[in-house]
């Protein structure tokens, strides 16, 4: 009876776990949205005071008007490009170019762990997660492969 009673209980909780993970990844996209609405509120309200007080004019705010509204990450333009024929890593943050370059380098397909020791960063979770988690953004993004087992490889730079 106590069998029969589990393998009903997993029925009826098994559908509701795909959804609520559906629902955190919603959850996280509006979250990292408003963000971005946020900083373009700050950003916007800089340039409102500047011309308020006569400075839009100056140089020295637009340029960084310019920095801020142009540079990747600012307006929701990706950090990470997707690849693209004509691309080379100088697209990519100096962060990203580091783990590239670890990627190409290697023999073999790397672990997260062995390439968050090379950067400098160490083997616990809190050290490799982030590392992990900007491989796992260069791989879909097009930067490089992700094997079945989870290691990373550079891919050969897609012809024009």
């Amino acid at each position: 009876m106590r069998g029969a009673l589990d393998a009903l209980t997993d029925q009826r909780t098994s559908p509701v776990r795909p959804k609520k993970a559906a629902e955190q990844a919603e959850l996280e996209r509006l979250r990292k949205k408003v963000a971005r609405l946020e900083a373009a509120e700050v950003v916007i309200g800089q340039f409102i005071e500047a011309e308020r007080s006569g400075q839009a004019d100056d140089p020295a705010v637009a340029e960084e008007l310019e920095r801020v509204t142009t540079t990747p990450g600012a307006g929701g333009m990706l950090l990470v490009p997707h690849r693209e024929p004509d691309m080379d890593e100088i697209a990519l943050p100096t962060d990203y170019q580091a783990i590239m370059k670890i990627a190409a380098a290697a023999s073999e397909p790397v672990p997260a762990k062995d390439v968050s020791v090379q950067l400098g960063r160490g083997t616990q979770p809190g050290q490799v997660e982030p590392v992990r988690d900007k491989l796992r953004r260069l791989a879909d993004r097009g930067w490089l492969h992700r094997t079945p087992a989870g290691r990373l490889t550079a891919l050969p730079q897609p012809s024009v």
